[in-house]
């Protein structure tokens, strides 16, 4: 009974040496498992303390980098306006180009025009100060635009060729017969072409041209291409045309103004 006491206490000496021992493997486990969280731990609140001393100090640099977007802004807009009075001036200069002697040339362009109506009309911002003058013709490189009606300082009242007070002198071809071009009244691109005489033949996609009868247009201005046609009262012609002229997007013209056009009409007197 005796030994088997001694051998329970021996058995239980190794047992709880080896509890000891796993019990300090544990410990020291534990302990590289605590470094570790403790590791995590700090290098996440670093990165909490570093990110948000970044925003603080992106945000008081913020003001510094809106304030030269702002002059940089500014510096483009004013490239970017400059550039654009080169091309405006560009445009109003190449209606100019094509030179009618006898005829005074000034370039301008339109500040507001109507489409919508039967009498439609024009303003232009050029006026006597600029040398315009009642009873000049407008022009572009697509055709004619309009008469000037009534002039101020520094703008032109003119009736367009979308109304129906207006009339201009044009000729089929560059020797056919000569007739009345008036708006049609219902496109913004038609024409009719009336009072040709029979006898002048014409084939439909022939170009009409100003006739040079007028005072206010030089000659051989092309206008647009005759299409279909109607006899009216068995002796004249009227034929429908399409105009070159886009009034949709009319904004450079050239004001045109007949040298002689007072020594001419004196003649009336």
């Amino acid at each position: 009974m005796r030994g088997r006491g001694i051998l329970h206490k021996i058995v239980s000496l190794v047992i709880f040496i080896l509890l000891e021992i796993a019990m300090l493997h544990l410990v020291s486990a534990n302990a590289d498992l605590q470094r570790i969280w403790i590791a995590r731990g700090s290098h996440a609140f670093m990165g909490t303390v570093w990110g948000a001393s970044e925003s603080v100090r992106h945000y008081f640099t913020l003001s510094a980098e809106n304030k030269k977007l702002a002059r940089e802004n500014e510096e483009l807009i004013q490239q970017l306006a400059k550039a654009q009075q080169r091309l405006r001036q560009a445009r109003i200069d190449t209606t100019a180009t094509d030179r009618h002697p006898g005829y005074t040339l000034t370039p301008a362009e339109v500040v507001k025009i109507s489409r919508n109506k039967q009498h439609n009309y024009i303003i232009l911002n050029r006026g006597y100060e600029d040398g315009i003058q009642e009873k000049s013709g407008i022009i572009t490189p697509y055709g004619v635009v309009g008469i000037i009606d009534a002039v101020s300082e520094h703008h032109a009242f003119a009736l367009s060729l979308q109304n129906h007070d207006i009339s201009i002198s044009a000729r089929l071809g560059l020797e056919g017969g000569s007739g009345i071009l008036v708006w049609d009244g219902i496109h913004s691109n038609g024409a009719v072409l009336k009072e040709i005489p029979l006898q002048y033949h014409y084939q439909p996609g022939d170009t009409v041209y100003t006739s040079g009868h007028s005072l206010l247009f030089p000659p051989d201005i092309p206008l647009g291409v005759a299409g279909g046609s109607r006899v009216i009262n068995g002796a004249t012609n009227e034929i429908t045309v399409t105009l070159f002229q886009d009034f949709s997007s009319v904004r450079y013209v050239t004001v045109v103004h007949n040298d002689s056009f007072d020594e001419i009409e004196g003649f009336k007197e």
